[in-house]
């Protein structure tokens, strides 16, 4: 008597075709009547496939979000990758030539979110291996935003600093200053120094040149800055640089020489601060121009009831520190302007030649001051220059 053989258990898939080799007609009755679990007359276990997945991260519970995600196969080919978020957005991912390793094309996850990852795959007969896994990337404690100074449209003196400030601590700074980028025409050479974890700032080796367009661009949006400290945000300003407006004061001589492109525009005699309050020495930069401000010693913790408490009202001031030293016009000291220092750590001049001087002057315009007995004090202001070219490339992350 002739034996019918069975039909397999296992489910191949249509690429290599199912091969069933059959008696007849008789032959796939008779197995279609035999039990379930029936296999060839000795037993035999159903046929498995050989291919073998792997997935990285595989269940991972802070995966970094700056990371890809990849899936291989070993002894197969992958048929069907998918990487889904919770909301259900989908990862796009290509595939290697062989057909055997999956890479996500975006380097960047969501934060804090859990993703399903689902793989088929078949080997050189056809068999298939499913697998199903899932992972979380990690939750941020801190996301940091930067700001860039000058803004956008803004014209400047030759002097002015670029200033980055984040609104967070950075921990890796060179991370952060790897992101950051600063084109000038015409080219000039620069670099970075971190003031704090706070503010990084780019000056050019020498003063920017006359005319300079400035393009500063951060791209710091999912950029890992830390253990779970992530930038926020990208943002390109572009500004233009004036004249070259390079003032100097001579403290002993009591003036002010004022000159553009290089070209002495005028001498206006002045008077700085008197023994005990000195005027610093120093290369100092305009930060700020007030047509009116309100000048208060007790600022400077100095006690109403002193003779050297003052409150007044100042016009044409230009900050020149953060400790409260300006240029501005004093009317009450003419008579000692060009003749002797007494004021309180201002350059007062005539009111007349104030206007004119405030006029002619911008933010990031230079003020050297010289011949005096009181230094400056670092970061009191935009003190960029008063540091040697070898001394600001030391202060690089990337260095």
């Amino acid at each position: 008597m002739t034996t019918s053989p069975a039909l397999p258990t296992a489910v191949r898939l249509s690429s290599p075709p199912v091969r069933l080799a059959l008696a007849g007609a008789a032959a796939l009755l008779l197995a279609a009547c035999m039990p379930a679990d029936a296999g060839t007359a000795g037993g035999s276990a159903p046929p498995q496939s050989a291919a073998v997945i792997s997935v990285r991260p595989d269940g991972a519970k802070d995966w970094r979000p700056d990371r890809r995600v990849q899936v291989a196969v070993v002894a197969g080919t992958l048929q069907d990758v998918t990487v889904t978020s919770a909301d259900g957005r989908d990862v796009r991912g290509k595939v290697s030539r062989d057909g055997t390793r999956w890479t996500s094309k975006k380097p960047m996850l969501g934060f804090g979110t859990r993703y399903v990852v689902k793989v088929r795959a078949v080997d050189s007969e056809g068999l298939a291996t499913v697998t199903r896994s899932t992972f979380r990337t990690e939750q941020p404690k801190s996301l940091v935003h930067s700001s860039i100074l000058p803004g956008s449209g803004a014209t400047v003196g030759v002097g002015m600093p670029v200033i980055v400030t984040f609104d967070a601590p950075v921990p890796n700074r060179a991370a952060a200053e790897q992101q950051l980028s600063v084109k000038s025409s015409p080219a000039q050479p620069g670099g970075w120094y971190w003031v704090s974890d706070t503010m990084v700032r780019y000056r050019p080796k020498t003063y920017w040149e006359a005319g300079t367009k400035v393009t500063v661009s951060s791209d710091l949006a999912d950029v890992r800055l830390g253990d779970r400290v992530w930038g926020d945000d990208n943002d390109t300003v572009t500004f233009g640089v004036g004249d070259a407006m390079i003032s100097t004061v001579d403290i002993g001589q009591h003036q002010l020489t004022v000159r553009r492109n290089g070209e002495v525009l005028r001498t206006i005699p002045i008077t700085t601060g008197k023994t005990g309050w000195d005027t610093r020495q120093g290369v100092k930069v305009i930060i700020s121009k007030d047509r009116e401000v309100v000048m208060d010693a007790a600022t400077l913790e100095v006690p109403k009831n002193s003779p050297d408490y003052y409150r007044l009202n100042v016009e044409y001031a230009m900050r020149v520190t953060w400790s409260g030293e300006y240029l501005h016009a004093a009317p009450w000291s003419v008579a000692d302007q060009g003749h002797a220092n007494v004021s309180h750590g201002c350059t007062g001049m005539s009111t007349a030649d104030a206007v004119w001087f405030y006029d002619n002057s911008t933010v990031g315009d230079v003020v050297d001051y010289v011949d005096g007995v009181r230094s400056m004090e670092a970061w009191n202001g935009y003190t960029d220059w008063n540091l040697s070219w070898a001394q600001w490339k030391q202060g690089s992350a990337l260095r």
